[in-house]
């Protein structure tokens, strides 16, 4: 367990500090091939001294030194080489690394998360749901049933129109005609009385009919009653 948890630190710090040591050594080898590339300048410039001063010999020694300066020169450029070689391949595999190490993770976080959430545990949460839908609906449903003698009514008629033999008794229809005929008829009888205008008479020419004096009502007998004792 402390291994898998303190080895990646460490594998990881290692590859770090063996890239420093690279990018150092590379430093030196570069600084170093500076030197040697002056050091030939100057040995080349010492044999054309020694030409011109007709020293044969000693410029023939300067060459030799300017050749052993470009071998160095050579060797220190395949040792760079090698380097960034080591270099890249390297931090290709940190790169790896990092990238096996992230997969890993990931594949350890998915291993917990359906872990955690087992199927067997989904399906009895779906079953949960499930019976608490049931048990609200039948709640609802309870709520919503008549009490009493409305109840035997519903049950009744629903039952009535599930058989087809749903059908209202003779009697209670005409009672309920009766009871409807005899409000009209009341509702005609508290209305006020109109009368029908006569029928014209047709009188013989040269004669002329008796002016019949019109009836008055209780309320106009009444109101010609009052007007003479208020003239007295």
């Amino acid at each position: 367990m402390f291994t898998k948890l303190f080895g990646k630190p460490k594998q990881e710090a290692s590859a770090l500090a063996t890239l420093d040591k690279l990018n150092e050594t590379l430093e030196m080898l570069e600084k170093k091939d500076k030197v040697l590339q002056k050091k030939a300048a100057a040995e080349v410039e010492k044999a054309k001294e020694f030409t011109k001063a007709k020293n044969k010999r000693a410029a023939i020694q300067c060459l030799k030194r300017k050749r052993l300066y470009e071998q160095q020169i050579e060797q220190l450029g395949n040792f760079q080489l090698r380097i960034h070689d080591q270099m890249i391949m390297l931090e290709g595999a940190k790169a790896t690394t990092e990238t096996v190490d992230a997969l890993r993770t990931g594949a350890a976080a998915m291993k917990a998360m359906q872990k955690a959430t087992n199927i067997d545990d989904v399906d009895k949460t779906m079953d949960e749901i499930n019976e608490q839908t049931e048990n609200m609906k039948l709640i609802q449903e309870a709520l919503s049933t008549p009490i009493g003698s409305a109840a035997d009514f519903d049950e009744v008629f629903l039952l009535s129109i599930l058989l087809g033999s749903f059908e209202v008794p003779i009697d209670e229809l005409e009672a309920e005609l009766e009871e409807l005929e005899g409000a009209e008829l009341e509702e005609q009888l508290l209305q006020p009385a109109t009368t029908a205008p006569a029928a014209p008479v047709h009188v013989p020419a040269g004669r002329l009919p008796a002016r019949v004096a019109p009836k008055r009502t209780a309320e106009e007998d009444e109101l010609a009653a009052l007007q003479a004792e208020m003239a007295l």
